[in-house]
């Protein structure tokens, strides 16, 4: 292949040139490396600057803004004081009064002024004075005025509402939505509605006494001042390239209605709209939006704020953005620099690492010479290579390296005595292994044996156990014949029980797995065992982790295994005491523990080991199958049991059952290994 075979060329080069290629490599991979991350870095450290400029200059833009705002409260605040204005009021007489309203309003260069009464129906447009008469009280400025309040804020104005005071801000406000790429879907084509500038303002007589309501406004809908105005404070109309490299907009909702964007026409892009991930985080989450977009015609850096009414409803957006052009730029060139910069440094490391190389190879061409000499035999050939660097030290344990051969035989010989000891103790293990088999063998052959007995022994013991029966019912008058015959059922009683325990042992049916809460089989067991155990005078006390997650296993299995355990542990206490039965997760979370410890007698430590065997039992009565049993479950299951106990301190028996049902073979895979 090409590749094996360019690598193959490459060894069989000499040790320079492979130096020089290697290192060459190496820089130039580290080169590109640092290039690309120092790009990211660059660039995200610029735009990072350019955000932060740009939430600057948004916070600049609402200055600017709500100092227009202010200047229009201020406005009807102080105009609401003016003779004539109160005198009309006050006498019914408005005659005139509309051309004066007019005045003040192109004057301050408001589109709307408007007076009403003390009810809130209109008494005079300074526009359309012939229109009047109109109730205004249910407007929430008008209606916080009444009040005595002075208000402003931003409202969306109907276009019934603009035709009261003028066609041309009707007009105004229609706007036909331009196609924008990437913007929301709206099931409209266009908008009637305006955004105002409003603010109004109570007229009183001189006692206080509300004469009526003061209040105009400034249409935003193609209104260009205000953007024009943030642009030219803020950033004070540079360029790049010919194109401005900053602009506001004024959103109504997401259209454009007030903007210094251009199109590709070179026209304002009003009737434009905003992207949907924008609208969606600004108009639908009410968030503050900080960076990069398209708009309409280049790349910005932007940042939109949502505008509110009165009662904080979000109507609109203001933005500010800054074209994205110049610091993609900037980044170009201070990475173009630093590329150069590191051309160079390649080009001198190079013609360095060539003398390097050169330092470096021969000093090994005289060693390759000595190694021939010292393989031929030549044990007393000695290098004259000085320095004390790498080349030094290796001339240095090439010298000394006849002498070492003395030491690497013994060396060798002390290595085969621990290779044998290692094999010792690897045999001593293989054995233990091997015993844990043959004690897996004999208890299989036990439970096949078990079952056989069983089998054999059953059906004669039934009947010599109901023919015991028989014979009590009629011997009822003879003593001495009843108690034999009481001791003969009793006795065949107990082998039945035996039979029925070797029977249990001997069995390995299939599990009846079901998705179960350990929890629940817990509490089923104890209420079952607790009022046995309180005659006995045993507390049973529960710490359950009831977050446990459900497990499949056989419920009727596992409680079988419980109630074992829970029976085993008040049976080890004869004068009472307490069992606290505990579950939990393990710690590697891959098994689920119950634990159950008592306060019972204790188990010597020399009966641990045989616990689990059949027929094992320290107690008076039972068949010693009970653990046995349980344990065979348990490791059906894929699961263990562990015991620690302490003679006169109690025994704790913790069940470790897997959280993967499969788990069994993997453990039983592990006993044969």
């Amino acid at each position: 292949m090409p590749i094996r075979g360019m690598v193959r060329r490459f060894l069989d080069l000499s040790l320079r040139r492979k130096l020089i290629l290697s290192f060459l490599a190496v820089i130039t991979m580290g080169g590109v490396i640092t290039l690309m991350i120092g790009t990211r870095i660059e660039h995200q450290t610029i735009v990072s600057l350019a955000e932060a400029k740009v939430r600057h200059d948004l916070a600049s833009a609402w200055m600017v803004y709500h100092e227009r705002l202010n200047g229009i409260r201020d406005l009807m605040q102080l105009s609401a004081d003016r003779e004539f204005i109160t005198e009309a009021l006050r006498t019914g007489r408005p005659d005139g009064l509309a051309v004066r309203l007019n005045g003040i309003r192109e004057k301050y260069g408001l589109d709307t002024l408007t007076l009403t009464d003390a009810r809130g129906r209109v008494i005079v447009r300074s526009r359309r004075f012939e229109v009047s008469g109109d109730d205004q009280s249910g407007d929430p400025f008008v209606a916080r005025a009444l009040k005595g309040q002075v208000t402003a804020g931003t409202q969306i104005v109907s276009p019934d509402e603009l035709l009261k005071e003028g066609d041309d801000l009707v007009e105004r406000a229609y706007f036909k939505f331009v196609p924008t790429p990437l913007a929301a879907e709206r099931p409209e084509d266009h908008q009637e509605d305006g955004m105002m500038l409003k603010a109004a303002a109570p007229v009183t007589d001189e006692g206080g006494a509300l004469l009526g309501v003061l209040y105009g406004g400034l249409l935003f809908n193609r209104n260009y001042d205000l953007v024009d105005r943030v642009k030219e404070i803020v950033f004070k109309g540079e360029k790049y390239k010919g194109h401005d490299i900053g602009t506001a907009t004024l959103f109504q909702n997401d259209l454009r209605i007030s903007t210094n964007v251009l199109d590709d026409q070179g026209n304002r892009a009003v009737g434009t709209r905003v992207s949907r991930e924008v609208n969606e985080a600004v108009l639908g989450r009410g968030m503050f939006y900080v960076g990069r977009a398209f708009v309409v015609t280049a790349w910005y850096i932007t940042a939109y704020e949502p505008i509110r009414d009165i009662d904080n409803r979000i109507i609109g957006m203001l933005y500010v953005g800054m074209l994205e052009r110049p610091y993609i730029d900037l980044r170009n060139r201070v990475m173009a620099t630093f590329a150069g910069l590191a051309g160079l440094c390649v080009l001198f490391l190079l013609a360095l690492l060539s003398f390097v190389a050169r330092r470096i190879t021969r000093p090994l061409a005289i060693m390759i010479e000595a190694a021939d000499k010292i393989a031929g035999g030549d044990l007393s050939h000695r290098l004259e290579i000085g320095g004390k660097d790498e080349i030094g030290q290796l001339a240095h344990a090439f010298n000394g390296m006849t002498a070492d051969l003395h030491d690497a035989r013994e060396d060798l010989t002390q290595w085969g005595r621990t290779l044998e000891r290692r094999v010792e103790e690897r045999t001593q293990q293989l054995r233990e292994t091997q015993d844990q088999l043959i004690r897996s063998e004999k208890l299989a052959s036990l439970g096949k044996m078990a079952a056989g007995v069983a089998h054999e022994i059953n059906n004669p013991l039934t009947a010599i156990l109901i023919n015991a029966h028989l014979l009590l019912e009629r011997c009822e008058d003879h003593p001495s014949s009843r108690e034999s015959l009481t001791l003969i059922a009793e006795e065949t009683t107990r082998c039945a029980q035996i039979v029925s325990g070797l029977l249990d042992f001997a069995r390995q049916t299939p599990a009846r797995e079901v998705l179960a809460d350990l929890n629940d089989i817990i509490d089923r067991t104890v209420q079952l065992l607790e009022k046995q155990a309180a005659v006995r005078n045993i507390q049973i006390e529960k710490n359950l982790d009831r977050s446990l997650p459900l497990v499949e296993l056989d419920k009727n299995k596992i409680q079988q295994v419980f109630s074992n355990l829970t029976i085993n542990a008040c049976e080890a206490m004869p004068e009472g005491g307490t069992l606290r039965i505990t579950s939990r997760l393990s710690r590697d979370g891959t098994r689920l523990e119950i634990v159950f410890a008592d306060t019972g007698v204790g188990i010597p430590k020399e009966n641990i080991p045989k616990l689990f065997d059949p027929f094992f039992t320290t107690k008076n009565f039972g068949t010693g199958l009970g653990l046995a049993v349980s344990y065979g479950i348990i490791r059906q299951r894929g699961g263990a049991i562990d015991v620690r106990s302490e003679v006169g301190r109690g025994a704790t028996f913790t069940v470790r059952i897997p959280l993967e049902s499969g788990a069994e073979k993997s453990e039983q895979s592990e006993d044969m290994s």
